[in-house]
């Protein structure tokens, strides 16, 4: 697989933030940057990201506002080393311009997947355009197999309730599903995800103890789990079961 490393000189931003200064461009990194752009050249022409208004509390990002330094997947093609940021709330990618020093959308119809924080792995699935909160369809993959675990997070407006400081509040929820050759399955209670799988409750007890307990604590690993019970105890999945 071709990996191609984009930006070569990580502490370059190292601590830049949204409210932060723009960081310093040597030389000898615009013309590394320029050798490079004919990769990025059609991906990052998706025009400059805005930041929200001061008077919403809270900030729109994945984890931090500061840029990670992770891996981007285009056509097959692995860019090592990309600054981005990952805005939950619009579902946009976002990475550094070094020539405008300026934050610039990446288009996410180019983008196949992306890593931050070298384990959470975000990818693009398409299939479930029903669904309010799939915008441009980035999913953290939490399990990859037959069967797949995924987790979409989104953040809403809301009325804050201390107008004296900010007019609206920048709440975080997110939503699990099951993935299967392009078909999704929202997860909600554990005897409906039990029921999705064409599983037996009572085998998922047995094998999986404390199986309540596990679901309220951690429903993510409950899940995994269920999922690889379902893979070495049962047949062929043919879909979900309604």
């Amino acid at each position: 697989m071709l990996k191609i490393v984009f930006f070569l000189i990580p502490l370059l931003f190292f601590g830049w933030s949204a409210q932060a200064q723009a960081p310093k461009i040597s030389d000898s990194f615009l013309d590394l940057y320029q050798q490079q752009l004919p990769f990025f050249q059609e991906l990052i022409t998706g025009g400059e990201y805005g930041d929200l208004p001061r008077t919403i509390e809270g900030e729109p990002y994945y984890k931090t506002r500061n840029f990670d330094y992770g891996l981007l997947k285009i056509n097959g093609i692995d860019y090592q080393e990309v600054p981005m940021l990952y805005d939950s709330y619009r579902d946009y990618l976002v990475t550094f311009h070094p020539l405008y020093r300026q934050k610039i959308l990446m288009k996410a119809e180019k983008i196949d997947e992306f890593v931050l924080f070298e384990t959470d792995r975000f990818k693009y699935f398409a299939g479930n355009e029903g669904y309010v909160h799939h915008r441009n369809g980035f999913y953290r993959v939490l399990h990859e197999g037959e069967i797949q675990l995924l987790k979409k997070y989104y953040k809403q407006l809301k009325v804050s309730k201390d107008m004296r400081s900010y007019l609206k509040i920048l709440l975080e929820y997110e939503d699990l599903f099951f993935w299967y050759q392009g078909s999704f399955q929202k997860v909600g209670k554990k005897k409906a995800a039990i029921k999705a799988l064409g599983m037996d409750k009572r085998t998922v007890k047995k094998e999986i103890p404390w199986s309540n307990y596990e679901y309220k604590q951690d429903p993510e690993k409950f899940l995994v789990l269920l999922i690889e019970l379902r893979e070495q105890t049962m047949a062929d999945f043919n879909g979900f079961v309604q």
